[in-house]
């Protein structure tokens, strides 16, 4: 057999690991990896502003590396088999350390001690790869390098360092501009937030990991309010993949009436409630993704599902049939279980829409004394009578303006409500299914019809004397309308 051996050329595979996508909380989520595969029980992100010589570093003070198991790991994908991972190594590819900090920095710094308290350093300079387009790792580091380093490692005997400098999004910045500088630190929150949400599971419990950001200590976000009383957890399932098992555990989140204005707010996340709704994928206790329909068929986000939450547990052997990408931030259902994910999301879903349509109408009813449906229903011995509302303000002002022909108007009534198809309704409505059907064709939005019974009811309530506001504050309160979320953004 003959061959031709290809290296992938250096310049190019730079700049295809810069360009995977990865965002800086992203990104040091993924050295956050490293140092619990480590087994730091301290880990330190720090910022520092210094123009175009500001950088980033996350510290641990975990077990550390050889020189060669250091070497190994500033190779690119130089561990692909996970036959070379432990059961708690978060790694994938042998690329994140890699690839999350070319995305970020063009030069990258990994100093590292054992227990012996021999600190180790390789550097990677992309200006000299490029330069010489040759994979050449650093023996010892530019002395910008050191200088940082040195502060950094002062006091610790082992522990791990990765320093970014160089930053990408600031090498043309000047170290008195004030909005550059401004934009740097506003990444610190946004990077504890989500450190917070992909590490919750490690940073509570008895041997919990301690996260700090810029000297403040990460606070874990669970999306599933697992600690209130009020929260329901619906049956559990364990579905086999593979000869592996699958966990899936919804949750059906309580409603706001029940949260105090503190709870609600943290309920909802840095995303807000409606794009918190979905499925929560972890690996090894990691999240992976969050607030996802995992874009299955039928499962779409919608208001009345705000409270529905479903934790996924995936065994890191069936990373393959998951498609786990490289930033371990996006993944695919396997076929064999979208089925079954499906009706998981589906009862989880109907659950959480009862819920909030049920407490919804309670809180509408308690908290307008102006509150008219257009409908009265009435079940006197087993059967349904539907009588249409004569003091809803609309059927009033259609009253009033057909004065000349009331009798004409009293029969059209009538003959609605005797002729309202009860059985075929019954029929229609499929028995899994616990909502009424949707008002204006259940879009939500600004439907010409939706947009012109509001407009006409907004018109009879100003004619009674309430004031604009009343008035919408009234509709908004009045179903269908009240059913309506996005109608009132649109």
């Amino acid at each position: 057999m003959t061959y031709d051996l290809a290296p992938p050329n250096a310049v190019g595979m730079v700049a295809s690991l810069s360009s995977l996508g990865y965002s800086l909380p992203d990104a040091i989520a993924d050295l956050v990896d490293n140092s619990v595969s480590a087994e730091a029980p301290v880990i330190d992100v720090e910022f520092t502003w210094e123009g175009p010589d500001s950088w980033v570093a996350v510290v641990d003070n975990g077990f550390g590396m050889s020189e060669e198991s250091l070497v190994t790991a500033m190779t690119v994908a130089a561990r692909w088999s996970a036959t070379d991972r432990t059961t708690t190594d978060l790694g994938r590819y042998g690329v994140g350390l890699k690839s999350a900090s070319f995305s970020q920095c063009r030069l990258l710094t990994v100093c590292t001690a054992q227990d012996d308290g021999h600190w180790v350093t390789r550097t990677w300079d992309l200006d000299l790869v490029e330069e010489t387009g040759e994979w050449r790792l650093l023996r010892e580091p530019p002395a910008d390098a050191a200088r940082v380093l040195d502060t950094l490692i002062r006091g610790r005997s082992h522990g791990t360092v990765v320093l970014w400098q160089r930053l990408r999004s600031y090498r043309r910045a000047t170290a008195s501009d004030a909005k550059t500088q401004q934009g740097f630190y506003e990444e610190i929150p946004k990077v504890s937030s989500h450190l917070g949400l992909v590490f919750a599971r490690f940073l509570t419990g008895s041997s919990a990991l301690t996260i700090r950001v810029a000297g403040d200590v990460v606070q874990p976000w669970d999306p599933f309010l697992s600690s209130h009383p009020s929260v329901r957890r619906l049956p559990e399932e364990k579905l086999p993949l593979d000869g592996h098992l699958v966990r899936v555990r919804p949750f059906v989140l309580p409603g706001l009436q029940r949260l105090t204005p503190a709870e609600a707010e943290e309920a909802g996340g840095a995303k807000g409630w409606l794009r918190q709704q979905g499925f929560y994928v972890y690996r090894r206790d990691r999240l992976i993704l969050s607030g996802s329909w995992l874009g299955m068929r039928g499962l779409r986000r919608e208001e009345k599902c705000n409270l529905a939450r479903i934790a996924i547990d995936i065994p890191a052997e069936t990373d393959a049939q998951w498609q786990v990408d490289v930033r371990k931030a996006t993944v695919v259902p396997p076929v064999p279980l979208r089925v079954h994910l499906t009706r998981i999301a589906k009862s989880a879903r109907t659950e959480a829409a009862k819920s909030m349509r049920h407490r919804g109408r309670i809180s509408a009813r308690q908290h307008s004394r102006d509150l008219q449906f257009a409908w009265k229903v009435d079940r006197p011995a087993g059967t349904v009578h539907c009588r249409i509302n004569r003091e809803h303000p609309l059927v009033q002002a259609v009253l009033q303006e057909g004065a000349a022909e009331p009798a004409r108007i009293q029969a059209l009534l009538r003959l609605l409500e005797e002729t309202v198809p009860v059985s075929a309704l019954r029929v229609i409505h499929e028995p899994d299914t616990s909502d009424d059907p949707e008002p204006f064709g259940g879009s939500g939005k600004a439907s010409k019809d939706a947009t012109e019974v509001a407009q006409h009811t907004l018109d009879v309530l100003l004619a009674q004397g309430r004031s604009p506001d009343q008035a919408l504050k009234v509709i908004r309160s009045m179903p269908p309308f009240d059913q309506l979320e996005g109608f009132w953004s649109s």
